[in-house]
């Protein structure tokens, strides 16, 4: 593929920045490294950027009151911004005294994750978790080929590239692990950490019983519970916590663990090539994406009774019924028995089959269950109907 070099205009992103800045002014822009924040961040309009890893730069704001100053009424860009002396305190300055002053910043994922940055700026900003490239976005990126967002995942120049990049990934993950991971946490053994989340990409969007994985990463539980916090933090798995409101028929308390980005887990389980079989696991991932874009994270579980029927996502919106949510390659490829099982402890609940072969929506009646089938650029509409 020969690609224009400009940068690409990420629409739906560009105007979650300015709905952030809507209610504050200072935006954190988060998510795991390549993902294209600086990119991002270079194509908003009537900004002006700083890109921090300059030492003059760095000399510029290290005067906090009059730097920002110098830019009152403007909208500012720190890129990088972990590499100045008090990152954390210029944005408190900026949120408390120059309230013409809008900012956006950008940074490690540690920063964003450590205890100081969260308690200082409580209150004070809001979060853009940037994500892979979203299936809606692919027209964008040249892509037609969503088995090539699959195989390939969503950092822009992975999913640019002609090959899978396998050498980029084993790149990604020592850079995870130096520039990120040791500027700010303790980790006593580099092989326990770094094994831990090669198997946890591995089995991407299974159930995390921590015992299981002590052996292989020659760690504790707890250890192995600590480094899982650090990855949720610094955005490389999300985990789903189970919806239960029937603790002796539900599972209560395992949670499920999800890669960020399916090329990472295409390298993790050594897919060179997609299988029929490999697809709808996978494709699961980039609903989960949507999902998160649309609805965050606080909001979205997992189902699975004792007699192991599973949802893949529940969504509980505030003041409405939870939405069973399947994911399926073909919408053929649906069983109705969990969500009929979910539907006979959460008889309020809604029912969606997302399938990448299906596009516009429709409803089903699978005896007393009625389930809407939708593609997943259908999201958006039922998502804002289902809250209405």
């Amino acid at each position: 593929m020969v690609r224009d070099h400009s940068p690409i205009l990420r629409a739906c992103w560009q105007q979650r920045i300015e709905d952030a800045w809507h209610e504050r002014r200072i935006v954190w822009l988060s998510g795991p490294r390549r993902l294209g924040k600086t990119t991002l961040a270079r194509t908003l309009g009537d900004v002006e950027y700083f890109d921090c890893d300059l030492p003059s730069v760095r000399r510029d704001a290290d005067d906090t009151e009059a730097f920002l100053r110098r830019h009152r009424g403007q909208r500012i860009v720190l890129d990088e911004i972990h590499r100045l002396g008090d990152p954390s305190g210029l944005l408190k300055v900026a949120a408390d005294h120059f309230p013409d002053v809008h900012v956006l910043a950008t940074g490690s994922s540690t920063l964003g994750a450590s205890a100081r940055f969260r308690d200082t700026l409580a209150g004070r900003k809001r979060t853009v978790q940037l994500s892979p490239v979203l299936l809606r976005e692919l027209p964008a990126f040249g892509v037609i080929s969503p088995e090539k967002r699959l195989l390939h995942g969503g950092l822009p120049e992975h999913l640019w590239a002609e090959r899978v990049p396998a050498a980029d990934f084993g790149e990604w993950t020592e850079a995870f692990w130096a520039r990120d991971v040791l500027e700010l946490f303790a980790i006593g053994k580099r092989y326990s950490f770094l094994r831990f989340l090669e198997l946890l990409w591995a089995q991407s969007g299974g159930l995390c019983e921590l015992t299981s994985f002590t052996a292989a990463c020659e760690a504790s539980r707890q250890t192995l519970a600590n480094y899982l916090d650090i990855f949720a933090a610094t955005g490389v798995v999300h985990v789903l916590r189970p919806f239960a409101k029937h603790p002796a028929r539900e599972l209560v308390a395992m949670p499920k663990v999800y890669a960020f980005d399916t090329g990472f887990v295409c390298h993790a389980r050594s897919i060179d090539s997609l299988r029929p079989d490999d697809k709808g696991g996978l494709f699961e991932h980039l609903v989960l994406d949507e999902l998160l874009f649309e609805v965050g994270p606080e909001h979205l579980h997992f189902w699975r009774d004792k007699q192991r029927h599973e949802i893949d996502f529940v969504w509980t919106p505030r003041g409405r019924a939870p939405v069973a949510i399947e994911c399926k390659w073909r919408a053929g490829q649906f069983d109705p028995a969990a969500a009929q099982s979910f539907a006979r402890l959460h008889p309020r609940a809604a029912c969606w089959v997302v399938a990448q072969d299906r596009t516009g929506w429709i409803e089903r009646q699978h005896g007393s269950l009625k389930v809407v089938e939708c593609g997943i650029g259908d999201l958006p509409e039922l998502i804002a109907a289902h809250r209405a």
